[in-house]
């Protein structure tokens, strides 16, 4: 794939284009006036909210769909089967051809694009050079990234700045994943999965924590820590927490941050309040206090994300009580701990959570926001093979703030089955750790389980990368429908 992106007008096709991070920069580029087409075998929200705004999608991913900006292209088969008949200005007219790593070599699109000669890039390649187009603000990490991204974003929105904003989930408050700003400064999130993020080079980087969490592209931590390391050096400005430990002894951050106030870190926190809505403490800058920070999410997991939020607006140099007031009304990204309902008493919450960390941290945030009795049910999709059996030990010991998890088998994301792991061989290791654990191996199972079990006061917590979230809607409108019998 080539690297090189045009900015002066030539149109850009996305195959895939419904993704979360695809769909973020197809969005940015048709606000920008660029002209934008894409492809999606599943057309869903977000490509109908791609086309409002003047993007092409097509249902298939068709060598075809190339035609659409200049069909004489594609008119001619002999065209098609011969570069060196298209004329140099037919070739400059050609589509620049977006790809994500998902996107198979055989795609007949994505072949197409090369027989064709478009410059193929993937989604990387545009948003570093959207990174090296704006004051760019780029938050890296295993865990986090979402809602320190859009936290930051929706500070500096707040705070009057007018931030183009990329991120890897959606948020009310922009309506979606993205958001054209008309100011200098873009906040974005950067990817480590496959190894892209070693592309940008923003003004201001933010990493939140380093841990191994792809297998599928990563043998070992040293891998991943080679990829943050680069992204480091690429960093004018590196805003690091110093809680974890590999990012304290093998980066050198310029800015750090701490939840523990006898570290050095640069911000610390001290008279920390974690309750049921949310969080107070006070905020430290270098020894002296800033003012107290209050966030209505929960946990210390967020807290944290805040005050990386908070060193980000200091560098930009916001008064303290402008970002204070910007973390205090932010509700959070869609998926990210979100309230989907409350039925018969039932509160049912969805998470993104798919690494053991993030499963652990997640559980005791819904055992904090839990009342007296009020029993937290995990209901986990396990998120890739590979990374099923690769943490499996650390998964099972991952639901102790559970009292009954109920797991349903694992979602691919286009990984081949080797037969090495199953849902039902997890189900068996957490067994092991946890008196209260069940297996249902589909999705239509474990809606009829839950319909069997859930009762009054629950705190149903569904976990997971895939696609488990798609139950819940059902399970509430089932819930619903003997209320409405009576009524």
């Amino acid at each position: 794939m080539t690297n090189s992106v045009d900015f002066s007008g030539r149109p850009f096709h996305f195959i895939g284009i419904g993704g979360i991070g695809m769909s973020a920069l197809a969005y940015v580029l048709a606000k920008r006036q660029f002209p934008v087409s894409g492809s999606d075998l599943r057309p869903n929200h977000i490509t109908h909210k791609l086309e409002s705004i003047g993007a092409h999608i097509f249902g298939k991913q068709e060598a075809s769909n190339l035609e659409f900006f200049h069909p004489q292209v594609l008119a001619n088969p002999v065209v098609l089967n011969s570069q060196e008949q298209l004329s140099a200005d037919t070739k400059s007219k050609l589509p620049q051809v977006i790809c994500s790593t998902a996107i198979n070599t055989n795609n007949l699109e994505y072949k197409a694009a090369l027989e064709l000669g478009c410059p193929v890039l993937h989604r990387s390649d545009v948003l570093a050079a959207l990174i090296a187009d704006y004051y760019s603000i780029a938050v890296a990490g295993t865990h986090g990234k979402t809602t320190t991204s859009s936290m930051i974003g929706y500070m500096l929105l707040e705070a009057g700045l007018d931030p183009t904003i990329l991120v890897g989930g959606e948020v009310n408050a922009w309506s979606g994943n993205a958001r054209l700003g008309q100011s200098q400064y873009l906040v974005a999130e950067a990817d480590e999965s496959d190894g892209s993020l070693v592309k940008h080079a923003p003004e201001i980087g933010i990493i939140t924590n380093i841990e191994l969490d792809h297998p599928d592209h990563y043998d070992t931590l040293e891998e991943v820590i080679d990829i943050f390391q680069t992204f480091a050096k690429g960093c004018k400005t590196l805003i690091g927490s110093i809680d974890c430990a590999t990012v304290r002894d093998r980066l050198q951050p310029t800015i750090s941050y701490s939840l523990h106030s006898d570290t050095d870190a640069d911000y610390t926190v001290t008279n920390i309040d974690y309750r049921a809505d949310g969080t107070t403490a006070l905020v430290w800058e270098r020894g002296k206090a800033l003012g107290v920070l209050t966030l209505r999410l929960l946990s210390r997991h967020n807290l944290s994300n805040a005050l990386a939020a908070v060193a980000v607006g200091r560098v930009l140099g916001l008064e303290f009580g402008a970002i204070a007031k910007g973390i205090a009304t932010f509700e959070g990204a869609r998926r990210r701990f979100e309230f989907r309902g409350e039925v018969n008493g039932i509160t049912f919450i969805d998470d993104y959570a798919h690494h053991p960390s993030e499963i652990r941290v997640t559980l005791a945030a819904a055992r904090l926001q839990a009342r007296p009795g009020q029993r937290v049910v995990a209901i986990f999709q396990p998120h890739r093979y590979s990374r099923t059996l690769t943490f499996l030990e650390e998964f099972a010991e991952s639901f102790t703030h559970a009292d009954l998890v109920v797991l349903t088998d694992i979602y691919s994301a286009g990984e081949p089955n080797l037969g090495q792991i199953s849902g039902e061989r997890l189900t068996a290791e957490i067994a092991k750790q946890h008196s209260q654990v069940v297996y249902q191996p589909t999705l239509p199972a474990v809606c009829e389980y839950l319909l069997e079990t859930l009762r009054p006061g629950d705190l149903a917590l569904f976990l997971g990368a895939g696609n488990l979230n798609q139950v819940i809607p059902e399970i509430i409108t089932t819930l619903c429908e003997p209320a409405k019998a009576t009524s």
